[in-house]
């Protein structure tokens, strides 16, 4: 949901500035925006963000594209599958920026007031703010929102805002969040994130119900026409109450944002080729490598480019849902990871494109390296029996090959561990001690694995292990992974620079048997949610890190994953039909709201100006 978390007046901690304005422990600080990293890059006279361009002009349509259908419109509870873009009509109390790793700025909220000790949150909301409908946003708005996504949203939101005890309206434009006692940094921002909904509006409709019903919203833009399954446009709101606020300045360019759905990667290539939409990140490394040598491409009227960032790259991996029998064994998991050769698949399929992941917040100073600090050992020793002794020794480490493709040394090490397990190979199938066959399925969402998946299957073979691949409609992998029904699967996990309550949707008990939690391995460890709890109430960021640390080692050791890959570019493709600001965020890729449509550059490709 966000980037990175906000930096509050802790008790008798510190005393740390928060915008334009300083105060005691036991005062209540008011200001424009809160970072968890000491100022906000931007004061409170800022005009626009460095990465917009505020002369940036207004018009014309970007085509994405969208994977295989949607059922629903409202993109906030567990049922359906929510159209692309369904958000882009609201707006939340805040704004977080792409270029500091986790601020946020007022957007429906004027000015944001912390309470002393981190206790509570006030957001004053704007006089000018309206509904597409000309109905006042008001605290009661902001107040049933919160309550509802709470009873009625998915279960994200519960886990997410846990520490949140009570919110109600103090005056006529404000409301205020009250926290639990203890340090739990990171709440004043992120009540802010979530997107506020119109009370008057869903009064009399069924909230967690599918709906193909356009809803009303607040933001800038509007549902156009909608055909279901197969196409989404966005029209922008041409007397948005927003449009001239700082941080909106530069934003919100095109008059039209439209999504097509396609039913594969393949086909959706195709059709960027051919020009039936304009914007694809591309995420297979293949399809970078082959797919695009074309005569657009090296004409110019096609764009091939890639584009740093620095945002943490998280965790990929297959994932082992250890809530079946077959995964509950440790070293079992263990030993499966050597039959994954990432070498070869990188040198063959991926055209070396990729490292190695070895962290689930890899690509950032959270990661765990080396031993375990002081710190890190602080919290790790009363658990010491209970842990596995190699997570003392030094930082994970995935198995690993010479690429060339022959992978016996590392099946010879599986097989062997298996042994000592009390797995043995009984003809040619590979049995637990009870003798059960060690069999499972790989549960794929996308055609795109399979290439990827089968010479790990194979690999797996050779032990002894039959595992096979099972690729499902996107409706029916929703629904799976909402209900656990998986042996394995391939999950993606990205990660904040500051993690904090989205982590016990992730990994905690209390998620392991919730339906629709991100708790995908069904991790139920007392120590992981101790070290959660660690992450949470971190009272600064030398204590986060290594709290984090901690956690990630634990994890790793765990071995709940078998780790993929990961890259810190963005690989676009794109026609040359648009607008960009010079400057570039650090930790985002400003598209499409920074991103504007130039007609003079769309008028050389040769394709249907919008």
């Amino acid at each position: 949901m966000r980037s990175t978390l906000p930096r509050l007046c802790l008790g008798a901690l510190t005393c740390l500035l928060l915008g334009a304005f300083a105060a005691q422990a036991d005062d209540a600080v008011t200001t424009h925006a809160l970072s968890l990293f000491g100022e906000p890059k931007y004061d409170a006279a800022f005009t626009h963000f460095e990465y917009a361009n505020p002369a940036a002009p207004k018009g014309g349509t970007v085509r994405l594209s969208a994977d295989r259908t949607f059922d629903t419109l409202n993109p906030f509870t567990l049922k359906g599958i929510a159209g692309a873009g369904a958000a882009l009509i609201y707006d939340s109390l805040t704004y977080g920026t792409e270029d500091e790793p986790f601020s946020q700025y007022g957007l429906l909220a004027e000015t944001i007031t912390v309470g002393p000790d981190n206790g509570w949150v006030e957001y004053t909301i704007r006089r000018d703010a309206r509904w597409h409908d000309g109905v006042p946003i008001t605290p009661a708005d902001v107040v049933w929102t919160f309550n509802t996504l709470m009873t009625q949203g998915h279960p994200f939101y519960a886990k997410y805002y846990n520490d949140v005890t009570d919110v109600q309206e103090t005056g006529p434009r404000k409301v205020r969040f009250a926290f639990s006692p203890g340090v739990n940094r990171e709440l004043a921002l992120i009540v802010g994130e979530f997107d506020v909904l119109p009370k008057h509006y869903w009064e009399g409709r069924e909230f967690a119900a599918t709906t193909l019903e356009p809803p009303l919203g607040s933001g800038p833009y509007r549902f156009g026409v909608v055909d279901p399954g197969r196409s989404i446009v966005y029209e922008r709101v041409p007397d948005y109450w927003g449009r001239d606020l700082a941080v909106n300045m530069g934003r919100h360019n095109f008059d039209r944002i439209r999504y097509d759905y396609y039913r594969d990667a393949n086909v959706m290539i195709e059709a960027l080729k051919a020009g039936e939409y304009d914007f694809r990140a591309e995420n297979i490394a293949k399809e970078w490598a082959t797919a695009y040598d074309i005569e657009a491409v090296d004409e110019g009227l096609l764009v091939r480019r890639t584009v740093d960032h620095e945002l943490p790259t998280g965790m990929q991996g297959y994932v082992f849902n250890v809530r079946r029998k077959v995964f509950q064994n440790r070293t079992l998991r263990q030993a499966l990871a050597f039959a994954f050769d990432f070498e070869w698949t990188n040198r063959t399929l991926f055209y070396g494109q990729y490292d190695r992941t070895e962290s689930y917040f890899s690509n950032s100073e959270l990661a765990s390296r080396g031993e375990p600090s002081p710190d890190e050992l602080a919290l790790l020793e009363p658990h010491r029996a209970d842990l596995p002794t190699a997570l003392f020794e030094g930082a994970y480490q995935a198995p690993g090959t010479d690429g060339s493709g022959n992978n016996r040394a590392n099946l010879r090490i599986a097989q062997r561990m298996l042994n000592e397990a009390g797995y043995r190979v009984d003809g040619q199938s590979l049995v637990d001690p009870d003798g059960e066959p060690v069999a499972f399925e790989i549960l794929l969402g996308t055609p795109a694995f399979e290439r990827i998946t089968s010479p790990f299957v194979n690999s797996l073979e050779r032990l002894g292990v039959r595992a096979t691949i099972r690729i499902v409609d996107r409706a029916q992998y929703e629904n799976r992974l909402r209900e656990f029904d998986y042996d394995m699967m391939v999950m993606a996990r990205g990660q904040s620079f500051s993690p904090g309550n989205e982590q016990r949707d992730f990994w905690t008990s209390a998620a392991a048997n919730t339906p629709g939690s991100g708790n995908y391995p069904g991790i139920a460890d007392p120590i992981v949610d101790e070290l959660v709890d660690a992450v949470i109430r971190a009272p600064d960021r030398t204590a986060q890190v290594s709290a984090t640390r901690a956690l990630d080692r634990v994890l790793l050791h765990g071995h709940y994953v078998i780790p993929h890959w990961h890259i810190s570019k963005f690989r676009l493709i794109y026609w040359n039909r648009f607008g960009i600001p010079p400057v570039a965020p650090r930790y985002g890729l400003g598209f499409p709201s920074t991103w504007w449509y130039d007609a003079d550059l769309a008028s050389q490709d040769g394709m249907p100006a919008e």
